[in-house]
């Protein structure tokens, strides 16, 4: 680079294009700016790097956004609290299905299912509340193998928890996934009772969902499981979401066809979709042409989410849904999610584990229950993903979207879940560069939208998430 020459930061800018008028994103503060003639103008002129192309004001103004000039010194980022605020409780490592997919690597029949305790469980609360206390808000999940076999304690926890939260001054939201197939009417008025988010984890169609969802004797589970979800759907109240999430796996593309079938004729409010996760050689894993296609039907999915956003209406269609809400939200992060910072999972036995999915896994646990959180091996944990330039994120324009990917599948992959996920980076950034035109689109088009669906945001975890 000459002396008559910016310094152009690419990566701090995306222009996003839609057929009213383009967009700055602006990648620093995750802000989207309307692109005049004029501006549009300057930004078109960076091709040409020469400073006398620029105007003296033009150039301070791009300094200010960082588009061009110097960059900011890296700084260490140390993590030394953990005010998590939401707890995963794995209840039960038995299952009464046998998915062939499944990740968990516990999994056990239920006639050899390891069940939490109650003591396991509110010890774990305990240790919850004293990492955040003061809160206003704190969310418990019951998580599995199956989380309705260990019933019992479910509701015990959940009466205990109600209690424990409500000396403290402060509410508790329950959550649980759930394959459905243990619901009983009596079961649905408890969870209803508490108003329990529910999730149903069903992978469509009876012919796509019997391919992998099966039960321990080998057949089909769909007729069994859509039985319980309508009498699901017709007891629960409505002001509560029941949603659906899907597992994708090879074979298993078609998005669109899986979409219609949980959302308009069971009636889901949601629908969320996920590759599974597995190892190179798995052989349900997407092959690279199918998570091609599985984006594609994402896009035309969102299409769809788009006409129903200008219209005031949510399609259901939640992996485009939680996008368009970081945006809204103006999130900057620093981590893909809050395991570890902003969540507590804990087994059945009471140990600590990053996340749900990585319970029962060989990757070491951060504590448990009985001698507290291991803050300086969780804190040395984080701080690796945090400042290790691993993949040369710190270029990448969906870096504070994205932010490296999720650790379990890094684990999968490298047997590292310190590393950036970078074997899919390409799509990724093209479904968040959809996502950006679609906020764009719906904003210019039906800003009310916003309003009426998406929450004041909890505050995140240490401006991390």
């Amino acid at each position: 680079m000459s002396n008559n020459e910016l310094k152009i930061n690419n990566h701090n800018f995306r222009v996003i294009k839609n057929s009213d008028s383009n967009l700055l994103f602006h990648v620093p503060s995750s802000s989207l700016f309307e692109l005049d003639e004029t501006n549009e103008s300057l930004i078109n002129r960076l091709d040409n790097k020469k400073i006398e192309s620029f105007s003296k004001e033009e150039i301070v103004e791009l300094e200010k956004l960082n588009i061009v000039g110097n960059e900011e010194p890296f700084k260490y980022t140390e993590v030394k609290n953990f005010p998590a605020t939401t707890l995963i409780l794995n209840i039960a490592s038995g299952c009464n299905l046998s998915c062939t997919y499944c990740y968990k690597a516990d999994l056990e029949t239920l006639s050899n299912s390891g069940n939490m305790t109650f003591e396991t469980a509110t010890q774990a609360i305990e240790h919850l509340y004293e990492g955040a206390p003061g809160q206003k808000l704190y969310n418990v999940t019951f998580f599995g193998g199956e989380p309705l076999s260990n019933f019992e304690l479910i509701k015990d926890v959940t009466i205990y928890a109600t209690k424990f939260f409500k000396e403290k001054d402060a509410q508790v939201d329950f959550t649980i996934t759930t394959n459905a197939t243990l619901l009983t009417k009596e079961i649905i008025s408890f969870l209803k009772s508490y108003q329990f988010g529910i999730t149903i984890s069903m992978d469509g169609p009876k012919a796509i969902h019997n391919k992998t969802r099966l039960t321990n004797s080998g057949s089909g589970s769909y007729d069994m499981v859509r039985k319980k979800v309508e009498l699901l759907l017709s007891m629960y109240d409505k002001n509560r979401p029941i949603g659906a999430r899907v597992t994708l796996t090879r074979g298993i593309t078609q998005v669109e066809e899986i979409w219609d079938h949980l959302f308009n004729d069971l009636n889901f409010s949601e629908v969320g979709f996920a590759p599974a996760t597995a190892s190179d050689n798995a052989i349900f894993n997407l092959s690279e042409k199918e998570l091609v296609d599985v984006f594609e039907g994402f896009k035309k999915m969102g299409e769809a989410y788009i006409d129903s956003a200008c219209k005031g209406e949510f399609n259901g269609f939640s992996n485009l849904h939680r996008i368009v809400g970081d945006i809204h939200a103006g999130r900057k992060k620093k981590l893909p999610c809050g395991a570890g910072v902003g969540l507590l999972s804990v087994s059945y036995e009471g140990d600590f584990d990053l996340c749900h999915r990585f319970t029962g896994s060989d990757f070491p646990n951060f504590g448990n229950v009985k001698t507290g959180l291991d803050k300086p091996k969780l804190s040395n944990f984080i701080e690796k993903r945090l400042n290790t330039n691993d993949g040369d994120c710190s270029t990448c324009h969906i870096r504070n979207l994205c932010a490296g990917g999720c650790y379990h599948e890094s684990y999968i992959k490298y047997n590292d879940p310190s590393k950036a996920v970078l074997h899919y980076c390409d799509i990724m950034r093209d479904w968040i560069d959809f996502g950006l035109y679609t906020y764009s689109k719906i904003r210019n088009d039906n800003p009310e939208f916003f309003d009426k669906y998406f929450n004041e945001e909890k505050g995140d975890t240490n401006g991390l998430i």
